[in-house]
């Protein structure tokens, strides 16, 4: 496999952009004309002596906007770890540098609406979770690395790269049309990441968890919810656990995916608005398009669905198990578990009742394990698919409880676990398993929900708390202000980071100025005079207590009439995406 370069330095002039591979004798130059935006190699002795020059970790890409090109560079990194003796890096920190070398050529609205792109960018930039591996292909499992051709060892990152997961691949476009520079970059994926160095009795092992976002239908709870036509699920994840001990690697993957077929759920207001299903498309298209690639990416499939089977969830779990049934396909296998119901009045213990319904199709899909000598000994045959309503809280939960029990399974065929012993009973490992797990789920949660996961106390602790219970009302009030009042923003950004939406040059009529509905400006301050009157009346009373009442009376009924004409049209009120076509839903 071709690596790419390690370490640059970024060489500035009025003219163009010198990027400098910094790796021991290496001498290859980039450079980028900052005019007619061609890119070509050169050697060092090209780049002037009068040019601005700083270190950086990396190239995310190219992106144009309003005011021209903008070359977007890793300025800070972070380790996490070694994964198979490949370093593994998080990307903390960022720099979006115009080729233009002034503004002035655009309006005063292009201007404005340059710097609300750029605050998009900035936006996805500044969500945590971004990684990345100069000599070694993080968008692949250990699976499927070892079942590939010599012709895709011999690949580029750039082009070997799963591109479900690699987020700056709008970004690279330029890039991948020329093979010469792909030394030059390398992709980045969304998630988590955590990498440990553990220790059960006396036998050293690292522990590592990797969970890919999908870059394919991405976006913002609420906002993006189901499929699309290609069968792309929202909120897809793909996680995989991977232990190193002596030479020998164990790897089990889970994903978790949208409920996979058109619906949606559009923010109005509302603290849990109804989810709606499409009765004007047909959903087995899209269904058997989405688990279709599942089974060829991931074996047999057993869909594990978590909502509510009743109330407002309910027509979706009964729309979900029907198409399984419709589809007859023998490659998947549906079950049904009421997360909130079974796990009421804080019974947590009886997850293990899933648990328990699913072990012998977990030991059936088995894990995928290498011996030491380096010959494959077990494939994984199948995967589990999680999903709740959002694909965050519930489903991480339980995805923890079966990657446990994998684990179980593959310390005490690696013999770091003795015969009888449990995982649960290494109070060291449990913790850092425990913790990477919450980890992972208020990483995911963040990137989708815009808070952190709810339910981490029991990830971290193996019981319920009051204290957890009070922080995930506290997460709950975040995530409905966030939903209803700036996640129109996000999805914006996302969609214009992923080459969803793209930005003409000089464009004089972007989205941006589409004028708010006048209801918008108009019924919140009536309410809001409304309600101050109210008061007002409350507290300096008239000359007689009838007087007094009628005003209040008055005045508290058109602040009370106001706010249910906008509740009832709550949709105008929240802030909703611009840049895209909204989906139609019946």
């Amino acid at each position: 496999m071709a690596s790419t370069y390690n370490s640059f330095n970024l060489h500035t002039t009025a003219e163009k952009f010198y990027i400098e591979a910094c790796d021991d004798g290496v001498g290859d130059v980039l450079a980028i004309d900052r005019v007619s935006t061609e890119m070509t190699l050169t050697v060092r002795k090209d780049v002037p002596p009068s040019a601005v020059t700083r270190p950086i970790c990396g190239i995310m890409g190219t992106i144009r906007l309003v005011a021209g090109v903008y070359l977007i560079v890793i300025t800070k990194k972070k380790k996490v770890g070694d994964l198979l003796g490949h370093a593994v890096w998080k990307a903390s920190d960022f720099d979006i540098i115009s080729y233009k070398k002034t503004v002035l050529h655009l309006t005063d609205n292009q201007m404005q609406d340059n710097k609300v792109f750029l605050s998009m960018l900035n936006s996805v930039l500044n969500t945590d979770g971004f990684y990345f591996a100069t000599d070694y292909d993080l968008t692949h499992t250990l699976q499927r690395l070892s079942n590939t051709s010599p012709e895709f060892q011999e690949m580029t990152l750039l082009e070997r790269a799963d591109q479900r997961f690699v987020w700056n691949g709008h970004l690279l476009r330029e890039f991948m049309a020329q093979p010469e520079l792909h030394r030059f970059v390398f992709p980045v994926i969304h998630g988590f990441i955590a990498m440990r160095s553990c220790c059960i009795n006396g036998k050293i092992f690292d522990w590592n968890l990797i969970s890919r976002r999908s870059c394919f239908r991405a976006g913002v709870r609420y906002y993006v919810r189901g499929i699309d036509s290609e069968g792309h699920a929202a909120n897809f994840v793909e996680t995989e656990q991977i232990i190193q001990y002596n030479g020998a690697k164990a790897s089990f993957i889970q994903t978790r995916g949208s409920i996979p077929f058109y619906w949606s759920q559009r923010p109005n207001l509302k603290y849990k608005p109804k989810p709606q299903i499409s009765k004007s498309i047909n959903h087995l298209d899209g269904f058997q398009r989405h688990f279709d690639s599942q089974i060829i990416t991931y074996g047999k499939q057993v869909i594990l669905n978590l909502v509510n089977q009743k109330g407002s969830e309910k027509p979706l779990e009964q729309a979900f198990a029907k198409m399984v049934g419709s589809l007859g396909n023998g490659m998947i296998k549906y079950i049904a578990f009421d997360f909130h119901k079974e796990c009421s009045r804080m019974r947590w213990h009886r997850l293990q009742i899933l648990v328990d319904t699913v072990a012998e199709l977990q030991d059936e899909f088995g894990y995928f394990l290498v011996d030491s000598d380096g010959s494959v000994q077990m494939q994984q045959d199948g995967t589990f698919r999680s999903n709740c309503m959002d694909c965050l809280d519930r489903t991480n939960v339980i995805q923890s409880l079966l990657a446990r029990r994998s684990l179980q399974s593959q310390l005490e065929r690696m013999a770091v676990l003795h015969v009888g012993q449990r995982i649960e009973e290494q109070a060291d490992f449990e913790k850092i398993y425990k913790n990477a797990w919450a980890d992972n789920a208020n990483a995911c949660a963040k990137q989708y929900a815009g808070t952190g996961a709810l339910k981490t106390d029991f990830t971290r602790t193996g019981k319920r708390t009051q204290w957890g219970l009070l922080m995930d009302g506290w997460n709950s009030m975040i995530r409905y202000y966030k939903n209803n009042f700036s996640d129109g923003f996000r999805q914006d950004s996302i969609d214009l980071f992923l080459g969803n939406y793209a930005v003409e040059e000089a464009d004089m009529n972007t989205p941006l100025h589409e004028p708010k509905d006048w209801k918008f400006l108009t019924l919140p301050i009536i309410m809001v005079v409304a309600f101050s009157m109210c008061i007002i009346c409350l507290l300096m009373a008239g000359d007689t207590w009838t007087e007094t009442l009628a005003y209040v009376l008055f005045w508290g009924s058109a602040s009370v009439v106001t706010g249910g004409v906008i509740l009832f049209n709550g949709r105008d009120f929240v802030d909703a995406p611009r840049l895209v076509q909204k989906e139609k839903m019946d």
